[in-house]
């Protein structure tokens, strides 16, 4: 994705006030801290990730030859949902439209569809909101403001060129128009959503998404429903979670995030299980356990949620590689998800050792990275009541002097991931 880019929309600033469903939502989200992205799309034929029609400069009529090609026969929503319940997800975040403009469900407004191009002929997304309502899951529809498909989408932004062969001309009320309707499609044929996860707008600085018409149209279809932007910005009127692509709020290790302030929404931050988005064939550079476990512990840390990505097949299953790291994350969650789950950021900020998560008198230290035997942190600024080692309830020695307070640990305690110190506070 792109550099920030400074504004979105030349309309009126207007006050956005949440319903109480959705502030129960925003709660919930806060809660769940772990949800599953898929990134699937028909460009999974090609095996070279979602922006392929760009990176590779297909143009419009060819790419328009690769549906024929894809026909996920061995796609099973509920090996997905239970998959993302053995992960200890809670929630599933899945491209309904990604930026070549075609759409994985039964859209009304186009034929460029999963369901009116592809052999396989069926609405993928409704399969798995069916199943996902039936298991648990909550569901949330990534769409693409930008589309290089759509001939009203012009003037063309930072993406998408000449060589896609459209017509330099169109109209972008009208393209507007037609993503609000498949929004509609999406907010009324396929039960509760958990919420709308944008991308695209940073493609046109300069353009006027019309965010306040499509926000209203959202919260009024599903007042539940949360909306989210990866714009690389701090939140506008209208969203009710902050996202940070591939970075931890605050940091800009990537670029994206730019001048982005931390603001007081919710939270998540979305990161790949691999080195793409959209199925690769040739990217085996898969993170560790270690990594991807100690990356959902510091979003924790950060106060938000992590959403961690696959992109399966074209034949409709995930990679089993991705399908045995996010079981060894759920193995671990089952043990240390109370440290996880329904947790704040804690008292302290993250250091080099590690990062603090909190709930109600719980105050829980994660150490990982373990030096010595001895970790002196700042006070808290609360009496400890106790303190132990949260796997096995083993006792810490701890005292607080000038320095602040000082745990003691015993080297054979050491956990490779994650050493955890619960602390009881009052």
């Amino acid at each position: 994705m792109l550099l920030a880019i400074s504004a979105f929309t030349t309309e009126a600033q207007w006050k956005y006030v949440p319903t109480p469903e959705n502030l129960k939502s925003r709660e919930w989200f806060q809660d769940a801290r772990f949800g599953l992205f898929i990134h699937w799309g028909v460009y999974s034929v090609l095996g070279d990730g979602e922006w392929v029609m760009n990176n590779q400069q297909i143009p419009v009529k060819t790419y328009e030859k690769i549906p024929a090609f894809f026909n996920p026969a061995q796609f099973d929503p509920k090996e997905w949902v239970q998959l993302v319940k053995d992960a200890g997800m809670k929630y599933i975040a899945i491209t309904s439209k990604h930026h070549d403009g075609f759409a994985m469900f039964d859209s009304k407004i186009s034929d460029y569809t999963i369901v009116k191009r592809t052999p396989y002929a069926k609405d993928v997304l409704k399969m798995l909101a069916d199943e996902c309502k039936k298991q648990g899951i909550k569901l949330f529809f990534y769409h693409s403001q930008l589309d290089w498909h759509h001939p009203d989408y012009f003037p063309r932004g930072r993406t998408g060129g000449s060589w896609t062969g459209r017509e330099e001309k169109g109209d972008m009320n009208t393209y507007l128009d037609y993503m609000d309707t498949q929004l509609s499609e999406l907010l009324t044929n396929y039960g509760d959503v958990g919420g709308i996860w944008f991308d695209g707008m940073w493609d046109k600085k300069d353009a006027d998404w019309r965010l306040e018409k499509t926000y209203k149209l959202i919260h009024q279809l599903q007042p539940a429903a949360l909306v989210g932007s990866n714009h690389h910005l701090a939140p506008f009127e209208g969203e009710d979670f902050q996202m940070f692509e591939k970075d931890l709020p605050g940091n800009n290790t990537t670029g994206f995030s730019g001048d982005q302030k931390v603001g007081d929404l919710p939270k998540e931050t979305c990161e790949t299980i691999n080195g793409s988005w959209g199925f690769n064939l040739k990217d085996a550079n898969n993170k560790s356990r270690k990594e991807l476990i100690q990356y959902l512990i510091k979003s924790a840390g950060y106060g938000a949620n992590f959403l961690l990505n696959v992109g399966p097949m074209p034949n409709g299953k995930i990679q089993p590689e991705h399908v045995e790291l996010l079981k060894q994350m759920g193995e671990w969650m089952k043990v240390y998800g109370e440290t996880i789950y329904g947790t704040r950021g804690g008292p302290l900020s993250s250091r080099n050792w590690g990062v603090t998560t909190q709930k109600e008198n719980k105050i829980y230290v994660h150490i990982l990275n373990w030096q010595d035997e001895m970790l002196t942190i700042p006070k808290l600024g609360k009496k400890i009541v106790s303190a132990k080692i949260f796997a096995d309830k083993t006792p810490v020695k701890f005292q607080e002097n000038d320095f602040g307070l000082s745990l003691i640990l015993p080297r054979s305690k050491m956990n490779d991931v994650d050493t955890v110190v619960e602390l009881e506070v009052r």
